[in-house]
């Protein structure tokens, strides 16, 4: 056990030093809370505030859905949520409300203008408390798969738990990356199903940049404080919750629940939320589903309407 240690603690910063030079930050950065926040700008135009999931980073938008938004007058801010990516992590970053504020720096910082918000998974937490907290910079928001409310029980792994403990899990996240990458890889095709893997997804990703063990642990502390942070931010959806919402739920998610999540945001908020069912899905719509989620921002961006009825030839 000891030499193992031992091997985990050299491995550990030799891996980091690796994948960093393989995935360097690809933009800008912008200070808040004594960190920095890693931000990448594309295009010119109304402005498009692009939120990752758990486990993820800012690439995750980069490489199938931006590229649908290239020949459309947006700016993408795409920006890696504190801990992830490149971003730095300060004091009370797993608060649903700090990672908002977070995101709100980086619209300031990119002009101030009403943006819409895209959130997947986590990230989708994320941006529904942006709408919330910071209505006057929110034109709409899209949603890939998103976690919205406390789901009950479970849905934690052990792994997570372990590194989200002070001390240990400091030293528990150094064995991370000896085993972390190949299982995050095998898992992939379980995320996506019954759609395909996009080719090169993995690579595209950065997936290996997760299991650097700060990263490792703030993605940990973000998921073991998720379900208290959604206790109390469901209950103000249905008072105030006042922009258009458009949301895409594979209806063969293993991630989450839709039941749990899609359908009860649409239930608090009927008059906003326009749901989208998506019958050859899972918890990664946003890759096969690209170019309808593009269309969806872009119309937002513009100020118009998206009802239910927009989408019947895709939900059938």
């Amino acid at each position: 056990m000891a030499l193992l240690s031992l091997s985990a603690c050299i491995t550990s910063p030799m891996y980091t030093s690796r994948v960093e030079a393989r995935y360097p930050p690809a933009g800008e950065f912008v200070s808040f809370e004594g960190e920095e926040l890693h931000v990448v700008r594309r295009g010119e135009g109304q402005p498009v505030l692009m939120i990752h999931g758990a486990s993820g980073n800012l690439r995750e938008f980069s490489f199938t859905l931006a590229p649908h938004l290239e020949d459309v007058p947006v700016e993408l801010i795409m920006v890696d949520r504190p801990g992830h990516g490149y971003s730095g992590r300060f004091g009370d970053a797993y608060e649903l409300g700090e990672q908002a504020r977070a995101m709100a720096a980086a619209v300031q910082a990119s002009g101030g203008e009403p943006v819409v918000v895209v959130g997947h998974s986590f990230g989708g937490a994320v941006a529904l408390r942006f709408a919330l907290d910071y209505p006057e910079l929110t034109r709409g928001v899209v949603l890939s798969a998103p976690v919205t409310h406390d789901w009950g029980s479970g849905g934690v792994t052990w792994y997570n738990k372990i590194a989200s403990i002070p001390a240990i899990g400091h030293a528990f996240s150094q064995f991370a990356p000896l085993v972390g990458p190949d299982i995050a890889r095998s898992s992939l095709e379980s995320l996506f199903s019954p759609a395909p893997v996009p080719e090169g997804y993995a690579e595209n990703l950065g997936v290996d940049l997760l299991f650097r063990p700060p990263n490792f642990r703030a993605n940990a502390h973000d998921l073991i404080n998720l379900r208290d942070e959604l206790s109390v931010q469901e209950a103000r959806y249905a008072r105030e919750l006042n922009v258009p919402v458009v949301l895409f739920s594979g209806t063969y998610d293993t991630v989450i629940k839709p039941s749990l999540h899609a359908a009860r945001l649409r239930r608090d908020a009927p008059d906003h939320v326009v749901l989208v069912p998506l019958d050859d899905e899972g918890h990664m719509p946003h890759h096969a589903k690209a170019a309808l989620i593009a269309e969806t921002i872009a119309r937002l961006a513009r100020g118009e309407s998206v009802q239910t009825s927009d989408f019947l030839n895709v939900t059938g």
